[in-house]
């Protein structure tokens, strides 16, 4: 017997009210797997695939591609197998019916099991990448939910399934974290600012459309990533009154112990040593000794966060993505170098999850590989402030009563004048400053 059952559009993450589907990836007709993509979503300035929980056929798609659906609205129907009728497993949230009986292997009945069948894409991802039936994994989280982490434990305690997943799918979905950049000689390089092992990007605007007969213009469409762009930044522009402040720095020291460490690097990590790796060091040392810039707004009081979450603003051909390093303060140079890589590799290839942009709490930008000495951006809502590292030029200063010529950059830092004043944010920038000027031929990458 089968039935016809709603799909609705998931809660994917806990801030989040709707989301817009980009593209859809299968047709009415087709066949659908447990955990298969069926769409993709746009939210957060980030892509991520819908996987399906329900294994049957694609009858109809109630949500075009573009449109933006709120959570728990359906989006299209699967024809399935009637559960009853030895067909599919219990439902999830996508499910419209009752979830089915739970095995005797899962957590006991006691205490509130609502959310028992309420499974997050990460966790889907996860035990379709080792195939684990979820409904075995005991749920430690909110009414029963289950985490990733339960996912692990269950995985390092060797609930396997007994057919394994192939290699190479998890070949595809673990990509290594230290795989070589291009290094081609032929290809220019810049020689000052963050990104160093390549040219910045040039974004590529596609006309679509005919031009209007008699005017000088062109109409192109504004992508759903775009448009989410516009909103956070009109958000953050409207509701949060923004101070700036600028502090330079020498830099000569850190050029040296970058040049003498970077081949040796490079051949041990497979990945280039870039000043960016210094710069977040020293903004992390400064966080934890001024903790009111990792905080954010919220009307009657000011929430200060405990994590040390850097949001990297990357560059795409057309969008700027702020993927997080999570738990920054407990990486050294080397795991922050490697973790840059590794998440800009992932923004610029669009591969990105969900899970790679959320939880930031202080955002860190990169505007030195442009040739930018000086910038004023506009805050990462809702944190309370946003810094960047501009480019190293090297410039006469005065020491000493004497001329020398020493690498200099500029630090740019941008606040919520609500949370923030002059004072704990020049201090903030001095002590980024102190760090940066300390390091020297002794600094320990490890």
């Amino acid at each position: 017997m089968k039935t016809i059952t709603e799909v609705v559009m998931p809660q994917l993450a806990e801030s989040l009210v709707s989301a817009t589907i980009d593209k859809w990836l299968k047709a009415p007709g087709d066949q659908i797997d447990m955990y298969e993509p069926i769409a993709e979503l746009i939210t957060d300035k980030v892509t991520a695939e819908l996987p399906s929980t329900l294994k049957g056929t694609l009858v109809k798609i109630l949500a075009g591609a573009g449109e933006t659906v709120a959570v728990g609205a359906p989006i299209c129907l699967i024809e399935v197998e009637d559960s009853s009728a030895g067909g599919q497993g219990p439902s999830t949230e996508f499910h419209a019916g009752q979830p089915s009986a739970q095995p005797q292997s899962q957590v006991a009945s006691s205490g509130d099991q609502s959310m028992r069948h309420r499974y997050s894409p990460a966790v889907q991802q996860l035990a379709a990448e080792h195939n684990i039936t979820l409904s075995l994994v005991p749920g430690t989280g909110l009414g029963g939910r289950i985490t990733r982490k339960d996912v692990l434990a269950y995985i390092a305690a060797g609930g396997k399934n007994e057919q394994a997943a192939p290699a190479v799918a998890k070949a595809q979905v673990q990509p290594s974290p230290v795989q070589p950049l291009n290094m081609d000689p032929q290809v220019a390089v810049r020689t000052t600012g963050l990104h160093l092992s390549e040219t910045p990007r040039i974004p590529q605007v596609e006309v679509e459309g005919q031009a209007i007969p008699g005017r000088g213009e062109t109409f192109i469409d504004v992508t759903p990533i775009r448009n989410t762009i516009a909103q956070k930044m009109r958000q953050s522009v409207t509701e949060i009154p923004h101070g700036w402040m600028m502090i330079e720095v020498d830099v000569t020291n850190l050029v040296v112990l970058r040049n003498k460490l970077k081949d040796e690097f490079m051949k041990r990590e497979g990945v280039n040593l870039t000043y960016l790796a210094f710069f977040i060091k020293a903004v992390v040392n400064a966080i934890k000794e001024y903790p009111i810039i990792n905080s954010v707004w919220a009307v009657d009081k000011i929430i200060v966060k405990r994590d040390i979450n850097i949001s990297l603003s990357v560059g795409t051909e057309d969008s700027v993505i702020t993927p997080v390093i999570k738990n920054a303060d407990q990486k050294n140079i080397a795991g922050l170098a490697r973790e840059i890589d590794v998440l800009a590799k992932k923004t610029r290839d669009g591969k990105l999850k969900l899970d790679d942009v959320q939880g930031g709490t202080f955002t860190v930008n990169n505007t030195g590989s442009f040739g930018s000495i000086l910038t004023q951006p506009i805050i990462n809502y809702p944190q309370a402030a946003i810094i960047t590292f501009e480019s190293i030029v090297k410039r006469p200063v005065v020491i000493n009563d004497m001329l020398a010529v020493r690498s200099m950059a500029n630090v740019c830092l941008s606040l919520d004048h609500r949370i923030l004043d002059g004072v704990i944010c020049g201090r903030f920038l001095q002590r980024v400053k102190d760090t940066l000027e300390n390091f020297d031929a002794e600094t320990k990458l490890y």
